[in-house]
């Protein structure tokens, strides 16, 4: 079966099955490149059949910045995955690199799905205009968990969340030392207005954000801001 474009450019962030996601950043310099390079991932996909090997979905986001691609692959397990690199990654890639040369891929991680919250007030899936993609790195096995609690628990409980966020799915790295949180907006600019409010980050000034805050073990917090850029998933089976 061959890979096609979900009409919609967003993973199933919900989908069963998914055992382990794969997460990394590919720079290429300038928007035009992004582009280049966005066209030539689904070029090298489509015109290939789907690799049967446990492969569920992949998806890349283009960097408001004008350099980055965010790319999210989701995975029954670490062992489909390293099936692909050793029989099929290799020449999907070099179809790209002839495109547009220079790509520097950086940050390859691995993650487990932990915990969702909707905060765009009914529960329903909205398609993102913004993926805003935090990445924070702790010290300690069971920090990353622990703090991903009691982000959840400051979100359910504002008491004022901004109008513009949609969702959160935070990941587990299978290290134990990393988290990564795909938050879905309705747009740039409404991620930039939060980040405006009384509080640190995007919250109100309340005592669970402020028991985020106060958490230790994070050594690194950072995000980035993401627009859709395209899925690719298996063609249905009658195809």
């Amino acid at each position: 079966m061959k890979a096609v474009v979900r009409t919609v450019p967003r993973p199933d962030l919900a989908r069963e099955g998914v055992g382990v996601v794969k997460a990394s950043t590919w720079r290429v310099g300038s928007p035009e490149r992004q582009r280049a390079t966005l066209d030539a991932i689904a070029r090298a996909w489509e015109s290939r059949d789907w690799p049967a090997v446990g492969l569920l979905s992949y998806s890349v986001h283009v960097g408001t910045d004008g350099d980055t691609l965010f790319h999210y692959s989701q995975w029954t397990d670490e062992g489909a995955y390293q099936e692909f690199v050793r029989a099929f990654r290799d020449e999907r890639n070099a179809e790209i690199d002839a495109a547009v040369p220079g790509i520097e891929r950086v940050g390859l991680h691995s993650y487990e799905r932990y915990r969702s919250l909707s905060t765009g007030g009914d529960g329903a899936v909205r398609v993102p205009g913004c993926v805003v993609v935090v990445e924070a790195e702790f010290d300690g096995a069971g920090t990353a968990r622990a703090w991903v609690d009691l982000v959840i628990e400051a979100l359910a409980t504002d008491p004022a969340l901004p109008a513009g966020g949609l969702s959160g799915t935070f990941h587990l790295g299978t290290d134990g030392a990393r988290m990564l949180n795909y938050a879905e907006w309705t747009s740039e600019e409404a991620h930039i207005e939060a980040l405006a409010s009384p509080g640190a980050g995007i919250g109100s000034d309340t005592e669970a954000w402020a028991a985020v805050q106060a958490h230790a073990g994070m050594t690194t917090n950072r995000f980035r801001r993401y627009l859709p850029g395209l899925t690719l998933v298996p063609a249905p089976a009658d195809r």
